[in-house]
């Protein structure tokens, strides 16, 4: 398994609540019917990750026994499916692993970005105390810089996660 990729059974567990949320299962039918085959902990786990695919909770439906009311909104995992399709190369035919690479790809982006622009910003401070006024000018221009940058694409990838 590589570092990046989630066990098979999560993905499997994620796939199946985002079917039986096509046409609505309120949260304890997602435990009753899942439990054979994960924990509770598991199933947890996968109604977060199927969120970022589209899974909503309808609030004015949920129910005191049943609990969270569970729904698909179809436009948003649709318009994302065709998205990570048209922008990632599909190697095979798990749609959900490659959208959890693409997301975790994207976030290291954004770390390496916002981790450098600050590593500058405190670089450029250091030589200023030490009297190099030059290179802390220029090590500040470089964090404003890349500090942009993160804003871009932290703007960017929110749009589209």
């Amino acid at each position: 398994m590589s570092r990046t990729a989630l066990p098979a059974p999560d993905l499997d567990l994620t796939r199946r609540i985002l079917e039986m949320a096509t046409t609505g299962v309120y949260r304890e039918s997602l435990f009753e019917a899942l439990a054979p085959i994960a924990t509770q902990r598991q199933i947890r786990s996968a109604i977060a990750q199927a969120k970022q695919f589209g899974l909503q909770s309808v609030r004015h439906l949920r129910d005191a026994e049943l609990g969270t009311y569970y729904q698909v909104e179809r436009h948003k995992y649709d318009s994302f499916q065709t998205a990570v399709a048209a922008a990632v190369p599909l190697t095979g035919d798990d749609l959900a692993a490659q959208i959890l690479l693409t997301t975790r790809a994207l976030r290291g982006m954004l770390a390496v970005a916002g981790g450098s622009a600050i590593a500058l910003l405190i670089l450029g401070g250091l030589c200023l105390l030490s009297g190099h006024l030059h290179s802390g000018r220029l090590a500040w221009v470089g964090a404003a810089s890349i500090g942009g940058l993160w804003l871009i694409q932290r703007y960017l990838v929110r749009s589209l996660v």
